[in-house]
C-alpha cells in the first residue's frame, strides 16, 4: 500500500543513515522499525499490572460509624453556624 507521510528531518535523516549501513532500501527499514515499534507497543500494553493500593491500618473508628450521616450533617451544621457568626 502506498502512503503519504510526514517524516521529522532528523528522523529521516536517522532512517536513511541506518538503511544505508544495512544495505536495505528506505521502505524496507522502515517497514520493519513501525512493525517493531507496534509489536513493542503490544507487548507493553499487555505486561502492565493494574494498580493496586495496599490496605492500611487506620485505627479504630472515633465515631459509630452506624450513625455516619448524623455526624456529617452535625459537622455541617457547626461549619454554617461558624460561618454565619463570624464577621465579614
Amino acid at each position: 500500500m502506498r502512503t503519504t507521510m510526514r517524516i521529522d528531518d532528523d528522523l529521516m535523516s536517522e532512517l536513511k543513515e541506518r538503511a544505508k549501513r544495512e544495505r536495505v532500501s528506505l521502505t524496507r527499514l522502515v517497514n520493519r522499525v513501525l512493525r517493531a515499534g507496534v509489536a513493542a507497543s503490544k507487548q507493553a500494553v499487555r505486561s502492565k499490572k493494574p494498580y493496586r493500593e495496599p490496605p492500611a491500618m487506620l485505627g479504630a473508628a472515633k465515631v459509630d460509624l452506624r450513625k455516619a450521616l448524623s455526624v456529617a450533617a452535625a459537622l455541617d451544621d457547626e461549619a454554617l453556624v461558624q460561618k454565619l457568626s463570624s464577621p465579614r
